[in-house]
């Protein structure tokens, strides 16, 4: 059920949960501030309570307002990239309740840059909670007719057209000495950052084993075809062999990713056979999310 900016808005302050564009995935999104908003959330995707979720805020003041500890190094991660694809993980205030964290200290906070979100946070007024707008382990969504397909008129959608970026943010835990970690990779990549050492309990939404997988068809990573396949390819065509071929340059691919897995599943292919990308840290990201939907 396709909604509007201001309809989403009053659903948001009223306690409910809607779906919206950013510039890296649609976002299923309640008041961050309202911990029975927030399990609407869990429930609706089939989301186990110990995946916190990151809130998305309209400022930088906003950001701070919901640290209690806003380090020198999240100011300068701030003030450098937001509006953008990355999410700061810093500690809460008490106000952010446990249902957003999944009990942890910390909290996780960006500025999206789609036009669409940033006026919708602007009218609702509160930070909003918000993981992509898919079932748990699923193909995140790129498109409002990706949520549709999924929630149908069970989730009011806000339509901004197809994400730009097409794989979820990076995200990135600052300390209080301002040590920058790394834990889920993103097309935006900060220099600074180095590899966490991810706890059980994880800081990040998205680094469940199996995450990022069609509903019906397998993703394969380098292997032999199977009956029934499809190879996405995005250096060269084979004969004989279904295929599609893919951007060669690594923000293009993330942009047309998701939609393939969805488009693909959709058709009904037994498997997806995508070729082995580049050893190179422009490619994390995407061999992260094909790793991750190649887990059985």
């Amino acid at each position: 059920m396709t909604t509007t900016i201001e309809d989403a808005a009053r659903i948001l302050r009223s306690g409910g949960v809607v779906a919206f564009p950013t510039e890296t995935v649609y976002g299923l999104g309640a008041n961050a501030l309202d911990p029975q908003a927030v399990r609407r959330i869990y429930e609706q995707k089939g989301r186990p309570a110990t995946s916190p979720l990151i809130v998305h805020v309209s400022s930088i003041e906003m950001a701070r307002s919901l640290s209690s500890a806003w380090p020198t190094a999240a100011e300068e991660l701030a003030l450098r990239y937001w509006p953008g694809p990355l999410s700061i993980v810093v500690p809460k205030i008490a106000a952010v309740p446990d249902e957003v964290t999944s009990g942890l200290p910390t909290v996780g906070l960006r500025i999206p840059r789609h036009p669409v979100a940033l006026q919708l946070l602007a009218l609702a007024g509160v930070p909003v909670a918000a993981p992509s707008a898919n079932k748990f382990t699923e193909v995140s969504p790129t498109t409002a007719q990706h949520v549709r397909d999924t929630f149908g008129d069970a989730v009011p959608v806000v339509d901004g057209g197809p994400c730009d970026v097409g794989i979820e943010s990076t995200v990135v835990a600052v300390s209080a000495t301002g040590k920058i970690q790394l834990l889920r990779p993103g097309m935006l990549q900060i220099p600074e950052a180095v590899i966490a050492e991810i706890e059980s309990k994880s800081l990040s939404p998205g680094l469940h084993p199996k995450h990022y997988s069609p509903k019906r068809t397998r993703v394969m990573v380098g292997t032999a075809a199977v009956p029934g396949s499809i190879y996405v390819w995005h250096t060269q065509q084979l004969d004989n062999i279904a295929s599609l071929q893919l951007p060669k340059e690594p923000s293009a691919y993330a942009a047309k990713l998701y939609a393939v897995l969805h488009d693909l599943d959709a058709q009904g292919y037994t498997a997806i056979v995508f070729e082995p990308l580049p050893e190179d840290p422009a490619w994390d990201a995407l061999r992260d999310r094909l790793h991750r939907a190649s887990v059985a």
